[in-house]
């Protein structure tokens, strides 16, 4: 098995993208992306910009390639938009790619009114239909029923993870935020050697000190039970993220990666490096309007940012 994480908040892009290769298939789980679009009253750095372009490529190359393509819920970084603003994924980029590709999603039953209105979309404009993929399994892959976005009683929000085995247990938890004690749970009983989760949004400040303390509860019961464990997206919107993996790593003695780590790049948390990115490389007024309407590129911030996110 190969696993590759295409985007994520370490890697430069708000996401937690993933395509892997087992013998028979090819899975690209969470074909999405976005950026902040606006923080600290800023909209996204140019710099930012020209990392997304390049995930973006990645995870249409990805598209074009799989046999099967796993949609975990229907936020705007994690799946093809209809209404894609310019630093998401616009459907009309992937329209008969790969129109044999299977689409696993949540059941319809479990979708909110904005889940249901971007499944209708997708469905339409890719004119394919779309594969209920709770608790079935399917050659390697297996999917969890739906769990929580959060906290255990948000049932409007809810997430599918997806486990993958062949030779070795690959488990990706997208958005479960470690803020449900039974999604952890679910987690661990799965009994894998490897798991790629969305760890909790450290940066908002609506998240309590309660919510905080089982987040990191329910993480050290991850890493004490789990070889290698990779924790990104909300958390690594900022860099009290960094610090709380790393103090994570030294409180179980286990190596607790983020997406950067696992993938052997630098650490690219531009999300939590807006205002500086801005100070360090002005961008023009205007340039945003500009850049929608094709009149201008990143190239001009490229120096620097590129070959760190390639790690040259």
């Amino acid at each position: 098995m190969q696993i590759e994480i295409i985007g994520a908040e370490s890697l430069g892009v708000r996401g937690l993208c993933c395509f892997v290769k087992t013998r028979d298939r090819d899975i690209l789980i969470d074909p999405g992306i976005a950026l902040g679009y606006v923080r600290h009253k800023l909209l996204p750095h140019p710099a930012q910009i020209a990392v997304d372009e390049k995930v973006r490529k990645r995870i249409i190359d990805g598209w074009r390639k799989s046999t099967d393509i796993v949609l975990s819920h229907f936020h705007g970084d994690h799946v093809p938009l209809e209404d894609a603003n310019p630093y998401q994924l616009d459907i009309s980029r992937i329209i008969g790619l790969n129109p044999c590709v299977r689409i696993w999603t949540k059941d319809p039953s479990h979708f909110s009114l904005t889940e249901k209105n971007r499944a209708t979309s997708l469905t339409a404009n890719l004119h394919a239909g779309l594969i209920s993929a709770e608790g079935k399994k399917d050659g390697p892959i297996t999917f969890s029923g739906p769990v929580p976005h959060g906290e255990a009683h948000d049932t409007l929000e809810t997430v599918i993870m997806t486990k993958i085995e062949e030779n070795e247990i690959f488990v990706h938890a997208p958005d479960i935020q470690l803020l449900d004690d039974d999604t952890v749970s679910k987690i661990i009983r799965w009994n894998p050697d490897i798991v790629i989760a969305g760890g909790p949004p450290l940066y908002l400040s609506r998240l309590s000190e309660d919510q905080t303390r089982r987040a990191w509860q329910n993480a050290k019961r991850l890493c004490r039970a789990i070889d290698q464990v990779v924790l990104d997206h909300h958390l690594m919107r900022s860099h009290e993220g960094l610090k709380w993996v790393e103090r994570l790593s030294s409180k179980t003695g286990k190596s607790v990666m983020c997406a950067a780590d696992f993938m052997h790049k630098p650490r690219l948390l531009l999300e939590a490096e807006r205002e500086r990115l801005y100070k360090r490389m002005p961008v023009p007024d205007g340039w945003h309007d500009d850049y929608a309407m094709g009149k201008v590129t990143t190239d001009d911030f490229l120096k620097g940012v590129w070959k760190k996110y390639d790690g040259e």
